[in-house]
């Protein structure tokens, strides 16, 4: 058995798919694409380790404990020679994420190439005419590269201590003086790129689950504050202290939300020893934090928010913040809903001191199955 470490790459940002989730998050049935692929191909050999290259290594660790995660550059050869840090095996294999259906049958005609080559990788044929801009070009002169491809660490290493940017692996090695060897690609094992390769892969759709996460707030008042609520100004004597501008409600929301999608809370994404966040709308902090979660594969059902205020009386307000909390997060306005209550002037809230915010949030899984 060869010694092979393998690498999932899947740190980029996703720029020509069209959604606003990264395609790494989408979920296959209960799983993310990145651990779908990455369990797929695990499970076909026993690897040394298994790395995974992100932009979100300790979000991605709550999912799967036992692999190894490196934070990726900013562009694939960078991720890699990341990854090639670390691994200590006399072969590596490297894969996208975007690619989660590569076949038993496929990746054993890659192992089972491994000594004819400095770097083994799958191809296709061009099946059509081509032109290589006004001039036609012979198509059997052609081939579509694939991952996964198997490579000899050392080798590969070194051929990617250079300031050229590579593709690939295999065109790296090729420029190092390495050789490759081909074997025959499968068309299951089609790239994502766009929403339009997703649906014609035969992936299960996103499963039915619900998500629900709790937010909790206060701040006191101060005069020489304004007083910002659930997105909008209301006139007051008093306003809120704060860092921020103090909107108590929106940070309880920002909590529940962040919370149902298990990213922790306001103050790790937004901590109030940053001068950049000094007085920032939290109309920004909540569009934040809703641009996050949705890029990590969920997207809003519903939020309720109860503000407890001995004063102002905040009840003329609610619809209006309805509505500026469902533009902010691009969401029809009977998804939120507003509550207000006293507390019969008991406590901080009572004795007029401040304001306190408890909220709730439900999410789900993005369905991009229906778009």
């Amino acid at each position: 058995m060869l010694d092979i470490t393998l690498i999932m790459l899947g740190a980029g940002e996703s720029s020509r798919f069209e959604l606003p989730v990264k395609k790494q998050w989408l979920r296959i049935d209960k799983q993310p694409l990145w651990l779908y692929a990455s369990k797929n191909l695990s499970s076909f050999y026993a690897f040394r380790e298994i790395i995974v290259v992100s932009k979100e290594c300790e979000y991605m660790k709550k999912f799967a404990p036992e692999f190894n995660f490196i934070r990726g550059g900013e562009t694939r050869q960078e991720s890699l020679k990341n990854a090639l840090s670390i691994v200590k095996s006399e072969y590596v294999l490297v894969s996208d994420i975007a690619r989660p259906l590569i076949s038993h049958d496929l990746f054993f005609k890659i192992i089972n190439a491994a000594t004819l080559a400095e770097c083994v990788i799958p191809v296709l044929g061009v099946p059509d005419t081509s032109y290589l801009g006004d001039k036609c070009v012979d198509r059997s002169m052609l081939k579509l590269v694939q991952t996964p491809q198997l490579s000899q660490t050392e080798i590969l290493r070194t051929a990617l201590e250079t300031s050229n940017l590579y593709t690939d692996e295999s065109s790296a090695i090729v420029a190092n003086g390495g050789k490759i060897w081909q074997i025959e690609g499968d068309d299951m094992a089609r790239k994502i790129t766009t929403l339009n390769d997703l649906k014609k892969l035969d992936l299960p759709a996103p499963a039915v689950e619900f998500f629900t996460g709790t937010g909790f707030d206060v701040h006191e008042f101060e005069k020489g504050h304004e007083l910002w609520l659930g997105g909008i100004k209301i006139q007051h004597s008093k306003g809120l202290k704060a860092h921020s501008d103090g909107d108590v409600a929106l940070h309880a929301l920002c909590d529940a939300i962040l919370g149902a999608a298990g990213l922790g809370d306001i103050g790790e994404h937004f901590p109030d020893s940053d001068d950049k966040f000094k007085g920032i709308s939290s109309v920004l902090l909540l569009q934040e934090v809703y641009k996050k979660v949705l890029s990590l594969g969920f997207e809003l059902v519903n939020a309720d928010i109860t503000i407890m205020a001995q004063e102002p009386k905040i009840s003329p307000f609610k619809q209006e913040m309805e509505q500026k909390i469902a533009k902010t997060l691009g969401v029809l306005p009977h998804r939120i809903n507003v509550k207000a209550t006293t507390t019969e002037k008991l406590g901080f809230v009572g004795r007029k001191e401040g304001i306190a915010t408890i909220a709730n949030a439900s999410l789900k899984y993005y369905d991009w199955m229906k778009k």
